[in-house]
């Protein structure tokens, strides 16, 4: 009886996995589209789609319903994780760009924020574009550090103490609130519509009349400024 049971849990587990895959299918194209804007046309787009569908099946796999989180939130990191991978495999970093990078770094060690391509174009005597593409590349292949690079902090804090963890969360919004309202209205439009309305480069392009690069490139210059703005108000706090 007790191996029926197993093998009864077993087959509603591959079930709930199947059924997950096939209904999710779409959010491997949503997740993939929103970061298309960023890359060159050269890019085998089919090969990212089948890596993202490989990180959907894994999460599939791995996910409890009986943790009470919406399957898409916990999905989310492992289909983009392995796009990313699958781009970093595929895809390097030309080592012209890698130049224009250490370039840029060196620039901004002693800029004042915020941070601007048009003064890191200044500074280092690239063109605007040439550094709005640069810094698109490295928000793609360094997700998570790109910024820290720059000598920026992260908009989201890492504070560990518990006790003051709601109100650093609290405050945290506050300050992203705030820069938020400081930047462009193209840029706050584009922002605000990537993050807050989940819209992919091509649905924002067609809202603000732009290319999927060119949105990438403003998504990733209002990224850059609002990590300075909060950097400022967090100085000016402190």
């Amino acid at each position: 009886m007790h191996s029926a049971v197993k093998a009864y849990h077993k087959v509603c587990k591959m079930d709930l996995r199947d059924r997950l895959i096939l209904e999710h299918l779409y959010y491997v194209r949503h997740i993939l589209g929103k970061m298309l804007g960023g890359l060159p046309d050269s890019v085998d787009q089919d090969n990212l789609e089948s890596a993202g569908i490989l990180g959907l099946v894994e999460a599939a796999g791995q996910f409890d319903p009986a943790r009470d989180i919406a399957f898409t939130t916990f999905a989310y990191q492992r289909i983009r994780g392995a796009i990313l991978d699958e781009l970093r495999r595929n895809c390097p970093v030309p080592q012209a760009m890698l130049q224009n990078w250490t370039l840029i770094r060196k620039a901004s060690v002693h800029m004042p924020p915020p941070l601007t391509p048009e003064k890191l174009a200044a500074q280092t005597g690239l063109t605007v574009e040439e550094v709005d593409d640069c810094i698109a590349a490295m928000r793609l292949t360094r997700p998570t550090n790109w910024a820290d690079e720059l000598g920026e902090l992260p908009v989201a804090g890492n504070r560990d103490d518990s006790v003051d963890a709601d109100s650093c969360r609290i405050e945290e919004k506050k300050l992203l609130a705030d820069a938020i309202e400081q930047l462009p209205e193209r840029m706050r439009l584009a922002v605000t519509m990537y993050y807050l309305e989940d819209m992919r480069m091509k649905e924002i392009g067609e809202v603000l009349n732009l290319s999927e690069s060119r949105v990438s490139r403003l998504v990733s210059a209002a990224e850059l400024q609002l990590k300075s703005i909060v950097k400022r108000q967090r100085g000016e706090q402190a």
